[in-house]
């Protein structure tokens, strides 16, 4: 399982990137794996609506089960990555990569330390699933 060391982590098993104020977010490796094959992922946010760290702003649907995709930080939503409505499985294939889900601008990047990095995160992984 991957876990890169450039991201900070959210409990909830998204993966936040961020250049500047913006931030890019996604589900971890873990949270696919987790999920298993990925079949379905809907935003419930638009461009331009604000949102508040820990709201949900997606669903995913997997042949095992659904779960909710929240927000590691608060902000105002730049974009939401089109592509995955119709590729789904780009979760499974590329969770740090195409299958980004939105752009927040940071309203308050205090946030941030309330977040895991890498090597936290994965001790966390590695204590659920025992």
């Amino acid at each position: 399982m991957l876990f890169p060391s450039e991201l900070k982590y959210a409990k909830t098993d998204e993966w936040i990137s961020v250049e500047g104020n913006i931030a890019t977010v996604g589900v971890t490796d873990f949270a696919q794996n987790q999920l298993s094959d990925v079949v379905f992922f809907e935003s419930l946010v638009s461009v331009g609506e604000n949102i508040e760290k820990g709201s949900q702003f997606g669903t995913l649907e997997s042949v095992k089960a659904a779960a909710s995709v929240n927000a590691p930080v608060s902000g105002k939503v730049i974009q939401v990555n089109e592509d995955l409505a119709n590729s789904p499985e780009l979760v499974n294939e590329d969770p740090y990569g195409k299958a980004w889900m939105i752009k927040i601008e940071i309203s308050s990047p205090a946030e941030l330390s309330t977040l895991m990095d890498a090597r936290e995160y994965k001790a966390y992984c590695e204590e659920r699933s025992h």
